[in-house]
């Protein structure tokens, strides 16, 4: 069986313990006790994860190359549908940001209601980014984030590609076909005899750049080269 996301991982384990199940996204698999290891998972669980605390400072690092004035970042999360209950990427987020001088930000966010207050708050504070961690919940309220972040003027950047291409600024993170294509090989050699818990958890192996430049023009940034260049599509 596939589970792309933590909340159908959870849902599939809880009802089998032999049936093979391999997992796109879950991002503390150890943490969460589905797997032993990394290296050998031991029970019917294996997969790939799609993000990992470090990819902070990459968002971080893109914000300030796009918007080098900004002087805090609020990071979005909701702690009841984000890995290990939104603290995944806490203290990378807090390092990342004393070594570029911003202050971080922790908004944590249960509701629609909630992302509006905090991104008006956000927003009355001049120059304030915000990254959006990527799960379930953010991605369904995506349409709502990215019309607040063009009314408060907010320079955001997005774990999921959906973002930039509904008109957010820009997105980093894993290329979700490459993991599925590879999770489909884990699929022909479980049925081929081999063992999920023999099979190791696989970090991403390919990640994306995607730059709304319409989004950058309207709230009057001006994307450096060097980052266009590096960008794996870029929305005119």
């Amino acid at each position: 069986m596939l589970a792309y996301a933590l909340a159908q991982l959870a849902s599939l384990a809880r009802e089998t313990k032999t049936i093979p199940i391999i997992f796109i996204g879950a991002s503390a698999p150890v943490e969460d006790g589905y797997v032993a290891s990394y290296p050998r998972p031991g029970g019917n669980i294996t997969g790939f994860t799609q993000f990992e605390p470090s990819m902070v400072g990459k968002w971080l690092e893109a914000l300030k190359d796009v918007a080098p004035a900004i002087v805090r970042v609020a990071l979005m999360v909701n702690p009841d549908t984000a890995p290990l209950g939104g603290t995944f990427y806490s203290n990378t987020f807090k390092n990342a940001a004393g070594k570029l001088a911003v202050e971080p930000i922790a908004a944590n966010v249960h509701s629609a209601s909630d992302i509006e207050t905090d991104m008006a708050a956000l927003g009355r504070q001049p120059d304030s980014a915000l990254i959006v961690a990527p799960d379930t919940f953010t991605n369904i309220n995506r349409e709502l984030i990215i019309a607040l972040a063009a009314h408060h003027r907010l320079p955001a950047i997005y774990g999921l590609r959906p973002f930039p291409l509904g008109g957010g600024l820009m997105s980093y993170g894993p290329d979700a076909i490459d993991t599925v294509q590879r999770a489909a090989g884990y699929v022909d050699r479980i049925l081929r005899g081999e063992k999920s818990a023999e099979l190791p958890v696989q970090a991403p192996a390919k990640f994306e750049t995607i730059i709304n430049l319409k989004t950058a023009r309207a709230l009057g940034l001006t994307v450096p080269p060097g980052l266009l260049a590096t960008a794996d599509e870029v929305i005119e």
